[in-house]
């Protein structure tokens, strides 16, 4: 598209293809779509693609159609082979073609199959139809409006959905949810009148193997003119969703169901009627059952009226205790969404304790790839080691997050309408990151991320070398200049960009960090504080509750402890905060600097774009520094040992 930064799928990924012959054997929908990409490519740079037999250096082969994803890869005797028994797996097939380059046409490959390791693969929008006038049309996104929806409809032109099913497709995501999981008034008529709407949406990403997903508030009945009442027991209330289902269902045969988040941050849900969240999942999921559907119900459920006063009410506790004793109560396709940390995205928490603690539940893993935490898209921030953490993460002492979240893993969309689609032309390594780890948890993200560098910019080293150190390291420095050791939300409340390190220590939403004369941190032992530890299962529980065992990096958020107290790494917590803080600017400078060499290896447009984002980052990331070392040097009164400006 003309004006739209191609992302991770220029047209010169698609060199190695179009300069060769490519059969296709197989038909239907998705393989037309492959049909179409290989065409076009063959156009550009002077190849062929057939449909009968013949001599190739290409074979893509759809053996059947038993809708499964996953495909299998070989050369020899001077052909490559990709074979799949669903239409999906020859798309991902292809993509994997595109992503080997020419490397998939030289020497010999053994038979390998790929397959990924989670069924569902799915973004979240928190896209609004009508412009929301505290959080306008995409809440917590930082790459302009919605793809999607503008002046309170649909967009008319759905080119860039298509597109954006492109990209989607060729990292491994397959589902989508289209609207915001707080659901507005105008957002909630797209289940009903105005689902024509969401089958357009659907009809652009279809091609691409993309499932449309749709957030639902719990009230919809009341809302729509339904029932007067939404108890998830009442049999019209069950009654309602059944039929609304079926009409959604008509109008998009392959919908994939609802995203639903209840009796969380204002939005309703069953406790109103005295119900469980699985007798309200269950409802939901009992309405899509005939139709294949799946109920998203998001297990972020928490008191936002806190008193922090009231230190042993915890937000960290919240969601384990509200779910793991309904487990074994959800039904078979209802699936229970949880954040991968107990608070909210923050740039370091530990893994949230509810991913190993239902085992008769199917979990769905969230993530968020918009980086409202972690710098908006105004600060270079790959967070794939951040995420590559946790998926590994043996939280049981037996299996990994990634091999518990057996109901999919989803991320929280982090594209726009922006020419760039994320704002900062960097943070498309995020989603595209993201896609490639949801496909298979265990996949080494520098891989990945090299990946990306070389179908995004091509396969210069120098330019190569340089993308790669500017993004490496960037969550760790991020994390430098932000939060220590586990302490978060030490940010401007509301739009929760920039410094203020007290500016939700006395409000009701329970994140605070204790902060005193004496010390900092949250005491979450079993032993003196909310007992927060000892939801983990062993041997992280024991490790958590012991300041003396607790990894640095979290030690503030399981522990209240002394300026003075020394971590492993041999220095003080209040040395630790006064390095990091500076190293952290410091390493936003080098990065800046490493970024403004490659000016004549990469795109005027796109340089010039993160060159502005730069000088905006090490502008707050100053502001995070002295803010930060000040405020925690008023509080202790220990000075900085190697005698920096700490401004008083």
């Amino acid at each position: 598209m003309q004006g739209v930064d191609p992302a991770w799928l220029p047209d010169g990924a698609f060199r190695p293809i179009g300069t060769r012959r490519t059969l296709i054997r197989g038909s239907g929908p998705l393989v037309d779509t492959v049909h179409g990409e290989v065409a076009e490519a063959c156009e550009r740079f002077g190849g062929s693609v057939s449909r009968e037999s013949g001599s190739y250096d290409l074979v893509l082969e759809l053996d059947g159609d038993d809708g499964s994803e996953g495909f299998v890869y070989e050369r020899g005797d001077g052909c490559t082979t990709v074979t799949a028994s669903g239409a999906r797996g020859l798309l991902y097939g292809f993509f994997h073609v595109v992503r080997l380059g020419e490397t998939a046409f030289l020497g010999d490959a053994r038979r390998t199959s790929h397959r990924p390791e989670s069924a569902l693969r799915m973004l979240d929008h928190w896209d609004n139809v009508a412009v929301h006038p505290v959080m306008g049309q995409v809440e917590r996104g930082y790459a302009g409006g919605s793809l999607f929806w503008e002046d309170g409809r649909a967009r008319g032109d759905l080119e860039r959905v298509r597109a954006y099913g492109r990209l989607l497709a060729a990292c491994g995501i397959n589902a989508v949810a289209v609207n915001n999981v707080n659901v507005h008034a105008t957002e909630a008529r797209l289940l009903t009148d105005r689902i024509g709407e969401v089958a357009d949406i659907a009809g652009a990403l279809r091609p691409y193997g993309i499932r449309t997903h749709l957030s639902v508030t719990f009230a919809a009945p009341v809302v729509l003119g339904g029932p007067p009442s939404a108890d998830p027991l009442d049999e019209s209330v069950r009654a309602w969703w059944a039929e609304a289902t079926a009409r959604v269902y008509a109008a998009i045969p392959d919908f994939g169901g609802f995203v639903v988040k209840a009796d969380s941050e204002g939005q309703p849900g069953p406790f109103a009627y005295g119900r469980s969240h699985a007798d309200g999942a269950n409802m939901l999921a009992a309405a899509l059952a005939p139709h294949g559907g799946t109920v998203h119900w998001r297990a972020f459920v928490y008191n936002h009226h806190q008193d922090w006063r009231d230190r042993s009410t915890d937000r960290a506790r919240a969601a384990y205790d509200h779910f793991v004793p309904l487990d074994g109560e959800f039904a078979d396709n209802a699936v229970l969404q949880v954040k991968h940390g107990p608070m909210d995205f923050q740039v370091r928490e530990p893994v949230s304790p509810l991913i190993g603690a239902m085992p008769g539940t199917r979990l769905a893993v969230e993530l968020q790839a918009t980086q409202e935490y972690t710098g908006q898209q105004r600060h270079v921030c790959w967070l794939g080691p951040m995420w590559s953490e946790v998926l590994r993460f043996g939280i049981d002492g037996k299996s990994s997050v990634g091999a518990l979240a057996r109901g999919g893993l989803v991320a929280v969309a982090n594209v726009g309408d922006d020419p760039f689609w994320t704002g900062h032309p960097l943070a498309q390594a995020n989603l595209y990151t993201f896609g490639r780890l949801a496909w298979d948890p265990d996949a080494d993200p520098h891989q990945v991320l090299d990946e990306w560098i070389r179908l995004t910019f091509g396969s210069g080293p120098a330019l190569a070398a340089g993308v790669r150190s500017i993004l490496d390291g960037s969550w760790r420095t991020y994390e430098k200049y932000t939060a220590p050791l586990g302490v978060g939300f030490m940010v401007q409340p509301g739009h929760h960009y920039g410094p203020s390190v007290d500016g939700y220590e006395y409000s009701p939403w329970g994140t605070y960090h204790f902060a005193d004369r004496d010390g900092v941190g949250v005491d979450r032992s079993v032993a003196s504080g909310t007992g927060y530890a000892g939801q983990y299962a062993k041997p992280w529980a024991d490790v958590y509750e012991s300041s003396l065992s607790c990894p640095d990096e979290l030690l503030l958020f399981f522990h209240h402890v002394s300026y003075r107290h020394m971590l492993h790494s041999g220095k003080t917590v209040i040395q630790h905060i006064y390095d990091t803080h500076f190293e952290g600017v410091a390493e936003v400078e080098a990065a800046r600097e490493r970024w403004a060499s490659l000016v004549d290896l990469v795109d005027p447009a796109r340089h010039a774009r993160v060159a502005e984002r730069f000088e905006e980052q090490l502008r707050s990331a100053r502001e995070w520094r002295d803010q930060v070392n000040s405020y925690f040097f008023r509080k202790s009164g220990v000075a900085d040992e190697l005698g920096r400006t700490i401004y008083l």
